[in-house]
C-alpha cells in the first residue's frame, strides 16, 4: 500500500496554528514545569509571590500617599488603590520577564524536537498568572480587612486580566526573538521595566496626570489596563476610569500582532542561532 502525500500551497499558516491545538498537552507540560521550577529549592516558596508586591505597595504608599500626598482613588484607602494597581503591573512584567529567555533556557527542546516554538514563551506567561493569582487572595483580604466592599463592576475583572495576558505576550514574543539573536536583550528588558513601573499609574491615579497629556500617556498600554482594574475593584465614574481603554487595547492589538509576525519570521532560524 502506498502513500500519497499531497503539498498543497498556502497552507502553511493554517497548520501551524493547527498544531498549537495538537500539541496543547506540550503546553500544560511546559507551564506546570516552569512553575514548579520557578519555587523548587527556595525557603519560603511561593510566599514570594506576596512578598514582592506587598514590599512594592509599602514602598509606594510611603512615597506617593504619605510624603508626596497624592489623592488616592475616591473612598478607597491608599494601600487598597496601590495594590490594585501593583497586581497587574506585575502580571504583566512578569509574563514579559519570564518569556524574554524562555527560548534560550529551551535551546535543547528546540534544536530537537518539532512543535509551534510559540508554545514556550506562552506557557512562561501562565506562571506570572499563577503568581498573580495568589496576589490576588491578599487582595482579596485586604479589601475585607478595610471594609471595602467591590460593585456591579467586579463582574468585568476576568476581561481586564485578559487584557493584562495578550498585552504581555505581544512584547514577549517580540523581545524573545531578539533575544534568540542578540544576546543583550537580556539586560535590556529588566531596566525597561523597572522604567515602565515608574511611568504607568501604579503607585497613583491616573487621574493627577493632567488632560492635555492624557491621550500621550495612554499609549502606554498598561495604563488602561491598570485603570480599569481598579475601576473593577475600587468603582468609581466610568466614563473617566475607562478613557485610556480604547487607546490601550489598540496598542496592544498592535503589539500583539507584531509580536506574532516577528516571532514567526525568526522562527525558522531558532534552532541554528541556538
Amino acid at each position: 500500500m502506498s502513500v500519497v502525500i499531497v503539498i498543497e500551497p498556502g497552507l502553511q499558516e493554517q497548520n501551524y496554528w493547527r498544531d498549537l491545538w495538537r500539541y496543547r498537552e506540550l503546553f500544560y507540560v511546559l507551564a506546570w514545569r516552569d512553575l514548579a521550577v520557578r519555587y523548587k529549592q527556595t525557603v519560603i516558596g511561593t510566599a514570594w509571590a506576596v512578598i514582592r508586591p506587598v514590599l512594592t505597595m509599602v514602598v509606594f504608599t510611603v512615597v506617593f500617599g504619605r510624603i508626596a500626598k497624592l489623592p488616592s482613588e475616591g473612598a478607597a484607602p491608599y494601600p487598597l488603590m496601590v495594590f490594585a494597581g501593583i497586581l497587574p503591573w506585575t502580571f504583566f512584567s512578569t509574563g514579559i520577564s519570564e518569556s524574554s529567555g524562555s527560548l534560550i533556557g529551551n535551546s535543547s527542546l528546540i534544536s530537537k524536537v518539532y512543535f509551534p516554538r510559540i508554545i514556550i514563551p506562552v506557557a512562561t506567561v501562565m506562571v506570572a498568572f499563577a503568581d498573580f493569582l495568589v496576589a490576588f487572595v491578599i487582595l482579596l483580604a485586604m479589601m475585607a480587612w478595610y471594609q471595602f466592599a467591590p460593585g456591579w463592576q467586579i463582574l468585568w475583572l476576568p476581561g481586564f486580566v485578559l487584557l493584562c495576558f495578550l498585552a504581555s505576550i505581544g512584547p514577549g514574543l517580540w523581545i524573545t526573538a531578539l533575544n534568540v539573536k542578540y544576546r543583550d536583550f537580556r539586560y535590556v528588558v529588566p531596566f525597561l521595566l523597572q522604567l515602565g513601573l515608574y511611568i504607568s499609574p501604579v503607585g497613583f491615579s491616573g487621574q493627577v496626570i493632567p488632560p492635555q497629556w492624557q491621550l500621550l500617556y495612554s499609549l502606554n498600554p498598561m495604563v488602561g489596563v491598570i485603570e480599569g482594574f481598579r475601576w473593577c475593584i475600587l468603582g468609581g465614574p466610568t466614563g473617566a476610569k475607562l478613557a485610556s481603554l480604547p487607546v490601550s487595547i489598540a496598542v496592544t492589538g498592535f503589539f500583539l500582532w507584531f509580536g506574532i509576525r516577528r516571532f514567526r519570521r525568526t522562527e525558522k532560524s531558532f534552532a541554528d542561532l541556538i
